[in-house]
């Protein structure tokens, strides 16, 4: 026993030595052969523990990120050794496998189509189009992973490898991003496009790679059945990648969700359950009054119930209000409009209403949404109103954060 952790220890400092040398520009063959040896059965969570201690070591999470596919470069023969965990049909990483499969089989259709297009194949380029808008739906398979595998991934201290990869995934939109541009101007130039289809293919197939040696393992070996089926549970909002969930697998229910959990030793008592959190009435609040539109709610009866008390609000309300009749809240001139979109929400005629004025230099969007519970019974409805003229100005993108007022380098 002793031997075998004295092993497992020589090799965690050994695959920190190896990435440390890879950062500092080794190659991966020269440090293959240096520590063949020393590196031979590392597994997936030894190499996400070494990850890890770089960056508690203070090396930048984009720095990991530049260099990860030399990472599994190295380590590709011991991940090839790891066997493969099984997953019943319905489990959620036996999902994500279908879906890679069929990523798998789309890249290859979508090659075949540029050599046919290389051919003077003109129908090639119509089919590759297609088939490129297909892949756009990748997005809801990384999509899954980020809002659904790695929160729970993270509440298991395995937070370094979802970090990297989800820059990861960052970057193969982007190279998505372009390659469809590039596909879809005016006078596609077939050269281009191939160029550019090469470095995304192989970063789609890396990232499968370490999703099925390294992650899914990984997330297989952490995670309970019962938080494998809170994330079954909402993998439907998602949605998936050209597949449709399997049956078989049933796991138990859990008696605590990971939001439960999370807040073990809160005051419990204090906070509102809400579908989707766990909120104090100070966190609602808050939330609610700096929220950047004005919200007025009207209950079934059309009385007024709640109003947002913003800093800049459009139009005045007061406390005076609550109870009141919504009609009364308006001017003459305005009532029978707000009475028509009350009698049609009420009768199910229409479900939103939206205006828009110019007042003085603000220019003002203004959106009633009828509410009906789950049996598609009237309940009231909301009156949102937001100043947009900043918004209407906005042009082109902007990714970058500006300096804080106040802010000097």
């Amino acid at each position: 026993m002793s031997e075998h952790i004295d092993n497992v220890t020589k090799r965690k400092q050994a695959l920190l030595e190896v990435i440390k040398r890879l950062h500092k520009g080794e190659s991966v063959a020269d440090l293959q052969e240096e520590f063949g040896e020393a590196i031979r059965g590392a597994s997936a969570s030894e190499i996400a523990d070494a990850e890890r201690a770089m960056i508690s070591e203070g090396v930048p999470v984009g720095e990991i990120q530049r260099l990860c596919d030399l990472h599994v470069a190295v380590f590709r023969d011991s991940l090839d050794e790891e066997p493969t965990p099984e997953s019943l049909p319905g489990h959620p990483v036996f999902t994500f496998r279908m879906e890679n499969e069929v990523i798998v089989r789309l890249l290859e259709v979508m090659a075949e189509s540029i050599n046919r297009w290389d051919e003077d194949q003109p129908e090639a380029l119509d089919a590759l189009r297609r088939e490129t808008d297909d892949l756009r739906n990748i997005e809801k398979h990384y999509s899954r992973k980020e809002n659904l595998l790695f929160p729970y991934l993270e509440k298991k201290g395995f937070e370094g490898p979802s970090t990297v990869m989800w820059g990861v995934h960052n970057e193969i939109r982007e190279q998505l991003r372009e390659f469809q541009a590039a596909l879809n101007a005016d006078m596609p130039d077939q050269e281009t496009v191939a160029r550019l289809f090469v470095p995304l293919g192989n970063a789609i197939r890396e990232m499968i790679y370490k999703e099925e040696k390294i992650l899914f393992p990984e997330a297989i070996t952490r995670l309970t059945d019962a938080e494998w089926s809170e994330i079954r549970s909402q993998e439907d909002q998602i949605g998936y990648f050209n597949v449709e969930p399997q049956s078989g697998w049933q796991p138990e229910p859990s008696p605590d969700s990971l939001l439960t959990t999370q807040l073990k030793g809160t005051d419990m008592e204090n906070l509102l359950n809400l579908d989707t959190g766990l909120l104090s009435q100070e966190q609602i609040n808050l939330m609610l009054t700096n929220l950047p539109i004005d919200v007025t709610f009207v209950d079934e009866h059309d009385e007024v119930r709640y109003f947002t008390q913003g800093k800049h609000r459009i139009f005045d309300r007061s406390p005076a209000i609550i109870g009141r009749a919504v009609t009364k809240c308006h001017p003459p001139q305005s009532v029978h409009k707000v009475q028509i979109i009350l009698e049609d929400f009420r009768s199910g005629k229409r479900d939103v209403a939206e205006f828009w004025i110019q007042a003085g230099e603000a220019f003002v969007h203004i959106r009633y949404f009828a509410l009906r519970d789950e049996s598609g019974a009237y309940r009231g409805c909301i009156e949102v109103s937001q100043e947009i003229s900043h918004i209407r100005s906005l042009e082109g993108e902007k990714r970058l954060l500006d300096d804080a007022p106040g802010y000097s380098n």
